[in-house]
């Protein structure tokens, strides 16, 4: 029996933060070296104790199993602008040697029924504690911005409702779960034109400066 949620939790806490600051950093390199980042921005919490009291009875997860059974008392959100880009980070976590990569959930190309999309990742983290080290589970949500917005409505409405929307509820946020696909997928495909015209563009320039070098000899 937990008697005292707020110890018991400092753990993932300190997760928490450290992810937070690693993915940041990880997005400024990016910045800092010219690079076109595939991270906009990066959130974090540790769940709170009436979620979690909430799951364990909707789960029916035993309190003794809390911290091997419910695998997002610590969790990151990672948003990007580009459908790409979500793989594009699962490559970077999985090749990080600072967490091990225990479960993926795909839920971008198989989204859930409610139309929810998504990448999901458990991760292994180790964290440096006064009693020594001490591997977390935290789990890692890579999505588009419009996957967010989606998602943080639709966890709006399903709290106000209680879980339980009527019918043509469901099917109209299914309607809008396509829309926001179909929104990523034209971007996606305008980036992608933007890419390779700049990318001609430069190996253009780079012929006429070539050529001009040459006629100069």
């Amino acid at each position: 029996m937990i008697e005292n949620w707020q110890n018991f939790l400092r753990p993932y806490e300190q997760a928490v933060a450290e992810l937070k600051v690693k993915f940041r950093a990880l997005r400024e390199e990016y910045i800092q070296t010219g690079v076109e980042t595939p991270i906009e921005f990066v959130t974090g919490r540790v769940k709170s104790v009436d979620a979690i009291k909430e799951k364990l009875v909707r789960r029916h997860v035993d309190e003794d199993r809390i911290e091997q059974d419910m695998q997002d008392l610590a969790g990151i959100r990672i948003m990007t602008q580009f459908t790409n880009d979500i793989y594009t980070v699962v490559d970077l976590i999985r090749a990080r040697n600072d967490m091990v990569v225990l479960e993926e959930r795909d839920y971008v190309t198989n989204s859930k029924p409610s139309g929810y999309r998504s990448y999901h990742i458990v991760i292994e983290y180790p964290i440096e504690t006064a009693q020594g080290e001490r591997k977390i589970l935290a789990e890692i949500q890579i999505r588009t911005m419009q996957m967010n917005v989606w998602a943080t409505i639709e966890h709006a409405m399903n709290y106000k409702y209680d879980g339980t929307y009527p019918e043509d509820m469901e099917d109209k946020l299914r309607e809008v779960a396509e829309l926001t696909f179909k929104v990523d997928d034209l971007f996606q495909e305008m980036h992608q034109e933007i890419s390779e015209s700049q990318h001609a563009l430069r190996n253009h320039t780079k012929r006429d400066h070539v050529q001009d070098e040459n006629n100069n000899l």
